[in-house]
């Protein structure tokens, strides 16, 4: 079993317009009824994480043959909310309604970091749902990515093996309604200690046939000439271990299903911006 990705592709630099160079780290990208939306992690260079507070937002019509197209922020993050930052964003749709998640900091300290949910209809128009928090988990416990899995939805999210500190790791909460979560299990543990970033960030989990695929990352740091991020497969979604079965140079990644195949994102502080590549699953 192998997985990997072809030659990464530019599709979007959020400096075009504008005095100074920005960056794009933590992403979603959504395909609404009018074409290709990102939304994401956005500040001018250089890497500023703890005052990264807009949302970022793009589009276009094609992804696949026209580059996306900076749009105004939709909301930013707010004190009034208890938001520290604007982190991670990930988009699923459920009847007719976009849910937006993502990692909103904590004005209480980093054993206590909030994930966070806003709708919208259009995915131009967002509402901040009046049961914030989702989830309350520590270190910096950021990154949500949700997927449906059988009867259930399950958030993964990075965190670490008590609230304030040791093993990174990948978590999941789940819920039947996308609003109430409950019964955390951790799902990937990292054999690395620390606090803020580590290996465990972005999770992004992807169903092919009837195998599991994690991606996370980085491997290697931030620098795009040796970030690498690691995909493990496994048959339960609940449980991943052993050695990667990939090793993808991207940080942050996204997977996509376009036409019936598979992409993969990359971008980071210093990278000026997305890019895209075909994704393979060998078996």
């Amino acid at each position: 079993m192998r997985v990997y990705a072809d030659k990464f592709v530019k599709i979007y630099d959020p400096s075009i317009g504008e005095n100074e160079k920005w960056y794009i780290n933590d992403h979603t990208i959504v395909k609404g009824e009018d074409g290709w939306h990102l939304f994401g992690i956005t500040h001018e260079e250089p890497a500023n994480p703890l005052e990264e507070k807009l949302c970022a937002h793009a589009f276009t019509n094609d992804i696949l043959g026209e580059n996306l197209v900076k749009q105004t922020p939709p909301f930013r993050a707010e004190a009034s909310e208890q938001e520290l930052h604007f982190w991670a964003p990930h988009i699923i749709k459920n009847d007719g309604l976009y849910y937006m998640f993502y990692c909103a900091g904590s004005l209480e300290g980093h054993e206590k970091y909030r994930i966070h949910l806003t709708t919208s209809p259009d995915l131009k128009n967002w509402t901040r749902h009046p049961e914030n928090p989702m989830l309350i988990d520590g270190f910096d416990a950021r990154d949500p990515m949700v997927l449906r899995v059988g009867d259930r939805w399950v958030m993964y999210y990075t965190c670490n093996s008590t609230p304030e500190g040791g093993n990174h790791c990948v978590a999941c909460v789940t819920s039947t309604d996308l609003v109430h979560w409950e019964n955390k299990k951790v799902v990937f543990t990292s054999d690395i200690i620390g606090t803020f970033a580590g290996p465990c960030e972005s999770p992004f989990v992807e169903k092919v046939n009837d195998t599991y695929f994690l991606f996370i990352g980085p491997f290697g740091g931030y620098d795009a000439a040796y970030c690498d991020t690691a995909v493990y497969a496994s048959k339960d979604p609940f449980a991943f271990g052993g050695e990667p079965v990939g090793r993808i140079p991207s940080h942050a990644s996204e997977v996509l299903t376009i036409d019936g195949k598979y992409y993969i994102t990359h971008c980071g502080w210093g990278e000026g911006g997305v890019y895209l590549a075909p994704l393979h699953f060998e078996f």
